[in-house]
């Protein structure tokens, strides 16, 4: 009988903790009813890849700066000591101040003035350095020679566009300029070949020209406000090209012809439209 009551005894202390369990995975089951069976679930995501770590990349070192000639520290310094000496004698203009400045730009001057007569000697040795050789001369002789030659070049250029263009001449007959600057058109035209048709605006003759036409309409379309006025034009392609305005000399004739000549025209249209501006 006691050995009975022994097994029961230890059969409850074993009974006991897993009744417990159970009961509470029923509990824990029946609580959680709502999500129900759990093989219709699915799986819980895994948690994302970190990102790797950005190495570190080392700041580059500073790159060690060349140092400067001796001469540009020395000018540097030079060219610091000479305004800072201006800017204090100009603040203070003492006799001091003002001698001190005085002197260091003297000293200046005289290395400037070196340099300059070195760089002549080597221009004369060196035609290809020569400023006074490249361009118009300044000698005076040699400026007659340049100007002459100069003159005939364009003369011809001038005679060879004489074949496909003509001068358009607008005056007045009662305007003194228009009268004192025909008889230079009459002879350029007769020096150069060159056609000059003379137009007048208000049906006025003008010497030299017996064969002017009236003003039919393209003085006021070109916009000639000031007359005389010379244009070149092109009567083929219809581009006409200002001249000048007032009394010009045969030098300035020639001289402004053989630019626009040797620059591109532009047409009637195309001169209007720059004209008359932006709407």
């Amino acid at each position: 009988m006691k050995r009975i009551l022994v097994s029961l005894s230890l059969l409850s202390t074993v009974i006991s903790p897993l009744t417990a369990e159970a009961q509470g995975t029923a509990s824990g089951y029946w609580s959680d009813a709502w999500r129900g069976w759990h093989f219709y679930e699915d799986p819980e995501p895994e948690p994302p890849d970190r990102p790797a770590p950005t190495p570190k990349v080392a700041p580059a070192s500073p790159r060690p700066t060349a140092a400067k000639p001796p001469e540009i520290v020395e000018f540097e310094r030079l060219q610091k000591s000479l305004e800072e000496t201006r800017n204090i004698a100009i603040m203070r203009p003492t006799e001091a101040n003002v001698r001190r400045y005085m002197e260091l730009e003297a000293k200046v001057v005289a290395r400037a003035s070196t340099f300059a007569d070195v760089a002549q000697r080597i221009a004369w040795a060196s035609p290809e350095l020569d400023p006074t050789l490249q361009g118009r001369p300044v000698n005076a002789k040699a400026l007659e020679v340049f100007d002459q030659l100069q003159m005939s070049q364009r003369s011809e250029s001038i005679g060879t566009l004489g074949r496909d263009h003509v001068l358009f001449f607008f005056f007045r007959g009662d305007c003194p300029y228009c009268h004192a600057f025909a008889p230079t058109l009459e002879a350029f035209q007769a020096r150069h070949g060159i056609p000059v048709v003379a137009i007048s605006v208000d049906g006025g003759p003008v010497p030299g020209f017996p064969d002017a036409r009236r003003d039919n309409g393209i003085a006021t379309t070109l916009k000639v406000t000031q007359v005389p006025a010379v244009y070149l034009a092109q009567p083929f392609t219809g581009k006409i090209t200002p001249i000048g305005f007032g009394v010009l000399s045969e030098a300035q004739l020639v001289e402004r012809i053989a630019i626009v000549a040797a620059a591109p025209t532009e047409s009637v249209t195309s001169l209007l439209a720059r004209q008359s501006g932006p709407p």
